[in-house]
């Protein structure tokens, strides 16, 4: 093979860059040029300018400079007073968390091979037994991605249990998890395509409108999705009464869930639910961009349930020995662990790490202790709302029965929330989510979170500071 000298120097971190291997990898593909490995790709859809790509850099020294350079341009939830929430929320971290997850017993091991279990599977199997202790349920997978994808699966486990293809959602959900349920229920085009319409919520509660839930019901409809608190905080006071409407047509009722509410809201399957997802986030696992924060299902232990399942289960059973126990995945086959593209969905990238944390502040906090947050949020949260519908122009679009998140309307002061948050953002506080996008009939309304972490102290410096950007 002719020799490539338009080959750039082999890069010291990616050993596979030097001219040897790189020729080595064309004659395993048996291809003379790399573009031929995409040659599929339409000609114009191939870009045909210059890069505009900085030189390598050759060395670590200069890439750790490089690289805090641009991350102190960041501004952080740290540093600023943070009241944004909307799906990834600030709640403090306790330091045992941190210290468990970075435990090389359970940062480094390979996780498929059963020499690398090190406590790994009993904190899988505690996972497991807390999050269905929290929310009611006898069965639990090991965790997905995020909430999203772990309500994408569950609506595509009930369309495999009743063989329907279509699916109701409130229209209170998060956009951006409503983005990833469309992705997992495909297209018209495409095969086990699942319809998703979406149920009107009442302007009045923010609640699901019981009429156009009744109006929209149906035998084809193969499941009913909604959270509880939903996207804007909203808590469903009459999710019984929506999951019964749901089972008298033979829909599956799933219930999306913050884990941190059930403290002082009622498990979903005291309310009629037969599958419920949420989010692990808020247990233990710090915001963070571009990464999963982890999602989790649970169902009754059901055959009909346990058999659609895309995830792992730990399993603890006896052995041989009298009186010893042992920890066994479940139903490996039917995952795309063991059975690839044949599997139950694609489960996606592992963020079982995520379980460490969320066994270990889960064990810490005890029903007392999620009790005791709970109501902290709920007092803290209330007192916010109150004080900020005080301010001229400003109201609480729905003043009670909210958790955690609120919905603040700034119409009455004649300011765009993008022009309120910039002003707020100089005093170092990042202001409520900007709904005026997603949520045009709400106005110019913002989505405000109050959590454990924040004090009346720093309250009070919200209320001061939109009294004076709003002046």
């Amino acid at each position: 093979m002719e020799k490539n000298k338009d080959l750039p120097t082999p890069h010291p971190f990616m050993a596979n860059s030097a001219e040897a291997s790189f020729n080595e990898m064309l004659k395993v593909a048996n291809v003379t040029d790399i573009d031929e490995l995409f040659e599929q790709i339409p000609k114009d859809h191939v870009f045909k300018g210059d890069w505009n790509f900085d030189p390598q850099i050759p060395s670590e020294a200069a890439l750790y400079k490089h690289l805090t350079r641009i991350l102190r341009k960041n501004s952080s939830a740290e540093e600023n007073l943070n009241f944004l929430g909307a799906g990834c929320w600030q709640h403090y971290v306790p330091a045992i968390c941190d210290e468990m997850v970075t435990r090389t017993e359970f940062l480094t091991p390979v996780w498929g091979t059963p020499s690398s279990d090190h406590g790994r599977n009993q904190v899988w199997f505690e996972f497991q037994s807390q999050i269905g202790e929290l929310v009611g349920m006898e069965f639990v997978g090991l965790p997905l991605y995020s909430f999203g994808t772990a309500g994408g699966h569950a609506i595509r486990m009930a369309a495999r249990i009743n063989k329907r293809s279509k699916v109701l959602v409130q229209s209170s959900i998060d956009p951006e998890r409503l983005a990833v349920f469309k992705t997992y229920c495909g297209y018209p085009e495409l095969d086990g395509y699942l319809e998703i319409v979406m149920v009107d919520i009442d302007a009045k509660t923010g609640r699901i409108n019981l009429d156009d839930l009744k109006a929209k019901i149906s035998k084809d409809v193969s499941s009913l999705y909604f959270d509880n608190p939903n996207y804007l905080g909203v808590i469903e006071s009459e999710a019984k009464e929506i999951a019964k409407i749901a089972h008298d047509a033979g829909a599956e009722v799933i219930i999306g869930v913050d884990p941190i509410s059930l403290g002082v809201l009622p498990s979903p399957s005291e309310y009629g639910a037969d599958i419920v997802v949420g989010t692990t986030q808020p247990m233990g696992v710090h915001m963070n961009a571009g990464g999963g924060v982890g999602g989790f299902i649970a169902t009754r232990d059901d055959e009909k349930y346990a058999h659609e399942y895309p995830t792992l289960q730990v399993s603890l059973t006896g052995t041989s020995e009298p009186g010893e126990m042992a920890f066994g995945l479940t139903l490996f086959e039917q995952s795309s662990y063991g059975s690839r593209e044949h599997g139950k969905d694609w489960t996606g990238n592992s963020v079982y790490l995520w379980t460490v944390a969320n066994a270990t502040y889960m064990s810490l906090l005890g029903p007392n202790g999620f009790a005791e947050i709970g109501k902290t949020i709920l007092q803290r949260s209330h007192y916010a709302a109150k004080k900020l519908a005080e301010i001229p122009g400003i109201s609480v679009t729905w003043p009670s029965g909210f958790f955690k998140e609120f919905v603040v309307n700034f119409d009455g002061t004649k300011k765009k929330v993008s022009e309120i948050n910039k002003s707020l953002l100089s005093k170092k506080i990042f202001g409520g989510k900007d709904l005026s996008g997603d949520f045009p009939h709400l106005g110019q309304s913002a989505l405000y979170c109050v959590t454990e972490i924040h004090t009346l102290e720093d309250l009070d410096s919200l209320v001061s500071a939109i009294k004076e950007v709003t002046k």
